[in-house]
This record gives structure tokens, sequence and C-alpha cells, in this order.
């Protein structure tokens, strides 16, 4: 069975996720329009607490019993089994599953937090590729939303208060201008390396950031955890 069509599909891994209501409070509307869920593997564990139900379960297995996979099976989740040995992780597999099933905006819950740096780094990392051109996907728990941004007119608006940080990403960003926030860019650089852009604080609800040339990692904290 294929997972159904979605304009905006959630992706669980297999990191920290927080409580739904924890979320709503801390980002409000990160849920609107959500048509499809697909668990990357040991992601599968975070539907009942967000009270969601599975349309896909994509992995190796390694991290979601056969038992668990079975009951998943007989109600009636789709399960895509990937070997072990494998290029890709599960979270990417599943993120190119809601890419192939017609999301246009993507949501990642579980990407943080677990007790693997390096898959930490490593879905962060997932928001160059080359297949998310033109697609809005974010990764998100109670700490930080991130996502990636190039070239162009970025919406930076929310909250009043929360930190705003913008990290250049696989080199150097220019002709950065940004309205909104605290500490402005005007037709400006930022270098790779040098640690510029990080906690600016958005000062109006309504924020943006122009990008001129190369790619800029933005990393949005509540203002609650500013300090």
């Amino acid at each position: 069975m294929s997972p159904p069509t979605a304009v905006h599909a959630l992706v669980l891994a297999d990191g920290s996720v927080p409580a739904a209501t924890t979320l709503d409070a801390t980002w409000p509307g990160w849920s609107d329009g959500l048509g499809l869920v697909i668990a990357a593997d040991g992601g599968a564990r975070h539907a009942a607490a967000l009270g969601r139900r599975i349309d896909l379960w994509v992995g190796d297995g390694d991290s979601t019993g056969a038992d668990e996979l079975a009951a998943m099976e007989a109600a009636g989740v789709s399960i895509r089994r990937a070997p072990v040995d494998k290029d890709e992780s599960d979270a990417e597999l599943a993120l190119l599953a809601a890419l192939d099933a017609g999301a246009r905006r993507v949501t990642i819950l579980g990407a943080l937090g677990g007790e693997r740096v390096d898959h930490g780094l490593a879905n962060v990392w997932l928001l160059g590729h080359p297949r998310l051109l033109d697609r809005d996907v974010r990764l998100v728990d109670a700490a930080a939303r991130i996502r990636l941004v190039g070239p162009g007119r970025a919406d930076l608006g929310g909250r009043t208060g929360d930190l705003v940080s913008l990290l250049p990403f696989g080199g150097d960003a220019g002709g950065l201008t940004t309205g909104g926030l605290r500490y402005p860019l005007r037709d400006e650089a930022l270098r790779s390396g040098p640690s510029r852009g990080l906690s600016n604080v958005r000062v109006a609800d309504d924020a943006f950031l122009i990008v001129g040339s190369g790619r800029i990692l933005v990393v949005e904290t509540p203002a609650t955890l500013s300090k």
C-alpha cells in the first residue's frame, strides 16, 4: 500500500520528542495541515503520545522489534523495510518518502537530542539535501526550530523576543539583509567559522531575511531558553 499524498508531512525520527502540549505552546501552528505521518524506525514510539496515527513506517528495523512491526502492519500501517547496510539513514529514507508522497512542507520531530551526536548533526545536514529545493523542511523540538534558506527572501516571522541565529551553511553567505531583528544586517556577509550571526533577537512579529548568495541555517530558540 502506498502512503497517501499530503501537502504537510510529519516525520518521526528516533531522537527526543517533547509532549504535544509543549510543541503547541512553543511553536504555535507547527502541526497545521498535517496529512501524512511517517515513522523512521524507532521514531514510531512517539506517535501514540502525540495522538497521531502512522501511515508509513520506514527503516532497517534495528530499533523496532518484530512484534511491533507486526502490530503496526495489522493496524494498517504500510511497512517499507530497508537493508541494514545502506547509504541513507532511516530519517533520510522517511524524508524522501514524504517528498515522494508530494509533501511541500515537512516537519521532522526526533531529529535532535538522541544518544548519538553524529545522528543529530547528520539530521541537520539533511536540510541541505538536493531534493529539498523549494520545500519547507524544519527540524523541530522544544528547544529549537531549524531550517535552511537559500538565495531570495525568507519569512522569519514569529514571536517577539525569541532568538534567531543565522549561521552560514556550507561556506560564506553574502548579500544578507534583515528586518525585524535587533542586530540588523544591511547587504552584508556572514563568513563560515566566525559566530557573528549567533543569538539575534526578533523585535517584531514580522521579520525577514534576504539572502543574496550562499545558504543560511536559521535556528530559532524560544525566549524562555534565551538565558
